[in-house]
This record gives structure tokens, sequence and C-alpha cells, in this order.
């Protein structure tokens, strides 16, 4: 059976999450296979499963469930992936689920976009798919970008104009964009040794407070040191309230730092 998720590696990482299927439980853990990795089989001991001692196994995992699972041991050689249920914990199961559904979602439009241009997936994927994810973090960002501002928000990230607009035909019309979406720009720059790493955390750092504004932040790349940052939320107000949060948590971080930064808003 196919991946379901394109561009992936072979094999997990160690410290991955991954959604899995129960396959088989038995008296001393459950065997699932990976959604997201060929349906690759691994293990979920029983001492895995919860903190707690586990009476009855049925009572976690049931057959044809789909689970989140922490990985936390790779042998290729053997073919052996152990996993833990009891290590992920609840807003990262809800997270990963989410993140998995949507991913699904984007390969189903990708797919559907190189039939439209008479190429495979995987052709697609690898000459446009890439530039996507390298530049939105995910095939689904970059889609949902494409509905937001049409063929543009694909051809800044190196997509040929011809692939550009039959993503934009599919995603306006399977990708419900919800609220409103305000942007703006920051730039940053850095003198410190780890500065590179410095400016990605803080960037990360936008999306967790944004999220604790009831919004939500993408940003994106427009050639170091600018950054484009767009805040999406259920009204105007709270969208313009996030966005200001973020601003003044960037300068308070960054005044810690040696380098500048500066916004503009759009």
């Amino acid at each position: 059976m196919r991946k379901l998720s394109i561009g992936r590696s072979e094999w997990p990482e160690v410290g991955e999450l991954v959604v899995a299927t129960v396959k088989n439980v038995t008296s001393y853990g459950a065997y699932v296979t990976l959604d997201e990795y060929s349906d690759k089989e691994g293990l979920l001991h029983i001492s895995e499963i919860s903190s707690r001692w586990v009476r009855n196994i049925r009572n976690h995992v049931r057959e044809r469930e789909k689970v989140v699972l922490n990985v936390l041991r790779v042998d290729s050689s053997r073919d052996q992936i152990d996993l833990s249920l009891r290590r992920v914990n609840r807003d990262e199961r809800r997270k990963k689920l989410e993140d998995w559904k949507k991913n699904r979602k984007a390969e189903t439009l990708l797919r559907v976009a190189a039939s439209n241009l008479g190429t495979s997936l995987e052709d697609l994927y690898a000459k446009e798919g890439v530039k996507i994810v390298e530049l939105f973090g995910s095939l689904y960002e970059g889609l949902e970008a494409v509905a937001k501002r049409g063929a543009e928000a694909l051809t800044e990230a190196g997509v040929s104009k011809e692939a550009a607009k039959a993503l934009e035909e599919i995603a306006k019309d399977k990708i419900v964009v919800k609220g409103v979406t305000i942007h703006g720009f920051m730039e940053m720059t850095s003198m410190e040794p780890r500065g590179v790493e410095e400016i990605r955390e803080t960037l990360l750092g936008c999306k967790k407070v944004a999220a604790e504004n009831e919004a939500e932040a993408a940003l994106f790349s427009m050639g170091a040191p600018k950054y484009r940052i767009e805040v999406t939320a259920e009204d105007y107000r709270k969208a313009e309230a996030a966005l200001d949060k973020i601003v003044e948590h960037t300068t308070q971080v960054w005044s810690q730092h040696d380098g500048k930064f500066s916004y503009t808003r759009e």
C-alpha cells in the first residue's frame, strides 16, 4: 500500500509522533500499522500504553482504532519499530491528528491537480510540492495560502504559473477559509553565533502567541531578513489584538539579542 504522505523518509525518526491503526491486540501489547509510512508495522508494548497499571489492554486500544504514538526505537535492519502511547499528551494527540487530516487532504488535492496537468502525483510533488513545503512548512498551508491570496502565493515560492493556477482552482473550491486574515512584515537581523536558530525559534514563538490569543499565525520568508506574517482570527478585532500581542512579544524577545527587529503593517 502506498504512503499516505508523500515527501517522507522511509522510516520514522525517534521522538516523532505518528498516526497508526491498531491491527492486533495481544496480552502483551498491540501491533499497529503506521499510516504515514507505507503501513509499516510497529509494536506498542503494554508497558508503554499507560503510566498506570493496565488491567485490560482493550480498555485503552482496540482493533482498527486510530492512535497517535511516540516513536521510541527504530531498527530498520530488523523491521522493528517500538512505540509509546503513554508519552503522548492530549494536546499533542489533537494537534497531530489535525495535521494528519490536513496532510491527507492536501495530498488528495495535489493528486487532482497532477491529473489535470497530465502528470503523476510524485512528479508534481518533486517539481513543485517541495517548493511549497520549503516556503510554507507543509502542503496544506501552501494550499490554504493560495485559497486566500490566489496563484501569486505559490509563484512567490517558485512554483510554475501553470501549476499554481491549477492548484488555485482546486484550493479555492475545496478549502474553506475561515475568519479574516490581516498581514504585516517583520525584519529580524542578528549578529549572534546562533542567529539563524534564534530567529527560527522566535518565529515559532509568534505562532504560539497567536494561538494563546484565539488566532492562527502563518509566517513566510520573503528573503532574509524579511518575513511576511499572516494572522487569521474570527473577526478583525481578534486578529488585530493577536497581531499586536505578537509584535509586542517579538519586540521584547529581540531586545535581549544583538540584532534589530522592525515591523510594518501591510
